[in-house]
């Protein structure tokens, strides 16, 4: 169960970077959603220029292959929003339509999980992280399904399921990790601040769903799992057409001399 998860025992080193990125996104995160939770539109505007210079920044010491990740990520994840906010309502923010700055909070989310993954800390305590991450969403579904919560949560339990599979199943467990804490941070930070809400009633299935659900990062995971699927295609395809780009150039002064 536990097969692609790092080897354990090894001294896995630490990395500056990968500590400094997490961080920022983090404070960032819960600034520009505590602002938008009472801003205007002109603010979100302003919110979506410093999201989008600050992921350009982020992403400056990278590979290729993790920036188109962080490009398919984020022109994923955006579709998403567009199809599961204002067309099915699942979940409404402040003015109706998705604000201009989520793309690029998407983007810094994905690279804050992949960061996070690789980390040394993660990778020498992969396990306990990972049990930490089942027990604590675990409970919370669980809550969600009880009487006592305040807003009953079955879609939660559901999606916390489908994150065990992503979890223990996948063969990115480490981003999934990462993108649990990141994720479960965010939502919790929007929706207190008022930036969204879910609907009490998911418009798809027609259950209950907390505020945010309680496996809510299972819908991230499959963010990052198209990221990490479509990235490798996406750049080959960027360089073949580089190369007949290259190639009808050369054919072009060829002819006409």
């Amino acid at each position: 169960m536990l097969r692609y998860f790092p080897v354990a025992g090894i001294a896995y080193p630490d990395h500056k970077r990968d500590y400094s990125i997490a961080a920022f996104t983090f404070v960032a995160t819960a600034i520009c959603l505590t602002i938008d939770g009472s801003g205007s539109r002109e603010m979100q505007w302003l919110l979506a220029f410093c999201g989008y210079a600050f992921l350009v920044v982020l992403l400056a010491g990278e590979s290729s292959l993790l920036r188109m990740q962080v490009v398919v990520a984020l022109l994923f994840a955006t579709a998403g929003e567009i199809f599961a906010s204002p067309y099915m309502e699942g979940y409404i923010y402040r003015f109706g339509s998705v604000p201009p700055y989520v793309p690029a909070g998407h983007g810094m989310v994905y690279l804050t999980a992949v960061v996070l993954g690789r980390s040394g800390f993660f990778m020498r305590h992969a396990r306990r992280i990972a049990w930490f991450t089942v027990i604590a969403c675990g409970l919370w579904s669980v809550w969600g399904l009880t009487p006592y919560a305040q807003r009953s949560d079955q879609i939660g339990a559901i999606l916390f399921c489908v994150y065990l599979l992503y979890l223990f199943k996948g063969k990115s467990p480490m981003v999934y990790l990462g993108a649990f804490f990141i994720t479960t941070w965010l939502e919790l930070v929007g929706t207190t601040a008022g930036t969204w809400a879910w609907a009490t009633v998911d418009p798809a299935s027609g259950l209950t769903q907390g505020n945010p659900p309680s496996g809510v990062a299972a819908w991230y995971c499959l963010v990052d799992a198209v990221a990490m699927a479509g990235a490798a295609p996406a750049l080959h395809l960027i360089q073949k057409i580089n190369t007949r780009i290259v190639q009808f150039k050369q054919f072009a002064r060829v002819s006409s001399k």
